[in-house]
């Protein structure tokens, strides 16, 4: 699975459910097609019933309340990883950043983490996430 899918399938999906790829922005990406079950890492914060949208914030509030580390999810791309139990090394960035076409200069890390935080959020707006205005773009 990309790092976007794992991503937006620990935040929309905690408790396995429905797809975990995210919807690619211009490009089809045959990438991956498989899910990979529970990732047991959500709070209660997904729709009990369906239909309804994912709190984004409170699912990353939940899962920052649990963890013992002070991670800044909401401006930090690499917190956010940390947050999810993903890989946030510079690597693992510039292949997020390979995956979501960033056109920057990959060695200008700052940059492309404000860049890449942006568009991680802006993916699970569009993948059925419910975003606080403040982290809008």
């Amino acid at each position: 699975m990309s790092l976007l899918g794992s991503i937006v399938s620990k935040i929309l999906h905690p408790f396995g459910g429905g797809s975990a790829e995210a919807a690619p922005s211009e490009s089809s990406n045959p990438t991956s097609t498989a899910t990979t079950g529970s990732t047991g890492s959500g709070g209660a914060a997904a729709p009990a019933g369906g239909g309804g949208k994912v709190d984004v914030e409170q699912v990353l509030n939940d899962m920052a309340a649990k963890n013992p580390q002070q991670l800044n999810w909401r401006t930090s791309i690499v917190d956010l990883m940390k947050l999810l139990d993903l890989d946030s090394s510079l690597t693992a960035r510039k292949q997020l950043a390979d995956e979501l076409h960033y056109t920057g200069d990959k060695d200008d890390s700052a940059t492309m983490n404000v860049w890449l935080h942006k568009q991680v959020i802006k993916k699970l707006e569009e993948n059925g996430g419910k975003v606080p205005a403040d982290l809008k773009d």
